[in-house]
This record gives C-alpha cells, structure tokens and sequence, in this order.
C-alpha cells in the first residue's frame, strides 16, 4: 500500500526507486542504478559448476500525466503518460508535482456542468485533450511555481477491501511488491543461478527501462513481472474474463507484445502442480510487459511473465488479491531457490 501511494509517472519514478533502495538494504550481493534509472540487484548463485542469469524485472513507474501547457488564467493542460479511459477521470483530485513543492488540484474536463448542459452534452465522452487541473490560484501565481514537464498524478490511498489490496499504483507495485519480498524469502537460501531483480523505469510508455536493463545484464532467463486483467465481474462474459481474482498468479501464454517461451510455461506450470501453488494460465488480447523487452534483447532470451489478476486496471481503484500475490512469491522462490520438480 505505501508503494502504491507513492508518486512516479515515466521518467520520475525517484520517490519509488528511494523505496525500494531502502528495502533492498541486506537483500543483494550487489545494488546499482543504470543510467536510465533502473535498479539493479544482484545475487550470485551458490557453488560451483555452470549457472545461468535470470532477469525477473517489475516496473516502477506508473500512468499519470505531465504539464504541457499553462493558460493565462493558470488552468494547466497534460500530457498523458500511459493508457487512460477517461470515463474515469471525470472530477479527480490530482497533485502536481513542483521543484518547490506538491500542489493540490482538481482534473475535470472543459464543458458545461450536468445542470446546463444540453442532452447530447451529457452524453459526449471527452477526449484527454480537454482535460484541464484547476489549482485554485491565479495565472501569475501558478506560472510562479509551475513549469511544463511538472509531474501530475492521481490521488488516491491505499486501501484494504476485504481479501484485496486497492489501490492508484497496483500496475505495477504489487509486482515491485512480490519481487521484493521474494528477495526477502530468499534471504540465506542457496540459488540455482545468479539472480538479477530489475526494478525498471518507464515501462508504461513502451517498456524502456527493461530494454537497457536487458542489454546491460545479458540474461539467460527472463521472467516479466506485471498486472493483467481479472474482468470477472457482472456484465462480462466467462470467456473474457482473462484471469480470475483469488485462483492463483498468472502464467502468460500470449500478449500482443509477447509469446512466452513454451518450454517455461510448461515448466513453471508443472512446477506449480507440483507445488500446489495456485496458478492460472493466461491469453491478454492486447497489452505488453517488461517481458517483451527482455525476450527480445540481443540475440534473444527464453522469457515468460507472470501476471497479477488485477480488477480495474488504469484506475485508481486497480485491485489485487492476496492469494495471488502469495502465490506469486511462492512460484518465483520455488523456481528461483531449488531445482524444479
């Protein structure tokens, strides 16, 4: 929950990368940050003999916006970073991220309220570009303190809701989450192979920090890390649904950025049984993940992502389950810490 409430649009990500430093104090053999501004922890296998580099990468960035442009009057407008419906977005507290401090305002769209608004008013679905943040100030005031490229995200606490974990960030801090407390469960356990935890920049706009991070590691294995749809909720078919809250961590089969590599789908699946861990395999129509980037890099690396079931996913109300986020750190140390079965 304190990960999800921290700021990082693409490009800022500072406030989660000082987090998740501090929580890998004791965790690696070896921490850095590239240039981009990935973290990159690493812990060497034990013994001797050959051993591979396994890549597992979560992203640490979030959708949000930026300041492009600021009127005369100081109504700001943005630059979305990442995939928004904006049906949800109608009346949002947002901040705005200054060099001299956060500010507090209001994202609405231009228009009419409902109470004069004519019938075909009402039923329009603005697009992003009319979106505007009131911060309450005057044009001289707000040009004082605000400048273009100034991060702006949603506001929204974390929260529990029964069996899940609510909140604006769960894309992708629940998977910073699961890779950091794999690395917790880790602690003082033998590994089969050098382990490379990659907590990547700006995947939301294109899976550019797993690229380089990718590059610089050389991996053998790669192991994507991200949310996926659970549309298991009313007026939505069973055959789109995707995944399902509470049955278990996601193994992708197919996005529209990635195939996994069949030979590790069948192994972490096995594993899985072998285990009694609760999994899921999982066909995302559209969407893509750090996966993707790693699979791809140089000559190439047999990679596979496993998925979150996440409800309400590019909201502030994005949803995970507790089962599923166990299960998940269950999977990658039963891979990662002895051999599979």
């Amino acid at each position: 929950m304190k990960l999800s409430d921290l700021p990082g649009v693409p490009g800022q990500e500072d406030a989660v990368r000082d987090f998740v430093l501090a929580e890998l104090d004791g965790l690696a053999d070896e921490v850095r940050v590239d240039a981009l501004g990935n973290v990159i922890a690493r812990r060497a296998a034990s013994g001797e003999g050959p051993r591979g580099r396994v890549m597992v990468s979560a992203h640490m960035d979030e959708i949000g916006f930026l300041v492009r442009y600021i009127d005369e009057k100081g109504y700001l407008r943005l630059q979305n970073l990442g995939g928004f419906d904006t049906r949800n977005l109608f009346a949002r507290n947002v901040t705005v991220h200054t060099r001299g401090g956060a500010l507090p305002g209001i994202l609405t769209p231009a228009g009419r309220p409902v109470h004069i608004a004519s019938p075909e008013e009402r039923k329009k679905v603005p697009e992003l570009r009319e979106f505007f943040v009131d911060l309450g100030l005057d044009g001289d005031a707000v040009k004082a303190q605000v400048r273009v490229g100034d991060m702006v995200t949603l506001d929204q606490t974390a929260r529990r809701v029964g069996q899940l974990v609510c909140g604006k960030a769960m894309d992708d801090r629940a998977s910073v989450f699961l890779l950091l407390e794999t690395l917790r469960a880790l602690r003082g356990r033998p590994l089969r192979h050098d382990l490379y935890a990659v907590f990547s920049v700006q995947e939301e706009v294109g899976l550019r920090g797993a690229i380089t991070a990718a590059y610089g590691v050389q991996p053998t294995v790669g192991i994507g890390l991200d949310v996926t749809l659970a549309v298991d909720t009313p007026g939505v078919g069973p055959d789109e649904a995707v995944t399902r809250m509470g049955e278990g961590i996601g193994i992708k089969v197919y996005d529209s950025s990635m195939i996994s590599t069949r030979t590790l789908v069948d192994e972490f699946w096995d594993l899985a049984q072998a285990r009694e861990i609760p999994a899921q395999l999982e066909v995302l129509g559209q969407g893509g993940t750090d996966g993707a980037a790693i699979q791809r890099s140089r000559e190439g690396v047999p990679t596979l992502t496993l998925s979150l079931p996440t409800r309400y996913i590019h909201t502030i109300v994005e949803s995970v389950h507790e089962t599923d986020l166990r299960a998940g750190v269950d999977l990658l140390v039963a891979y990662l810490g002895e051999p599979s079965a």
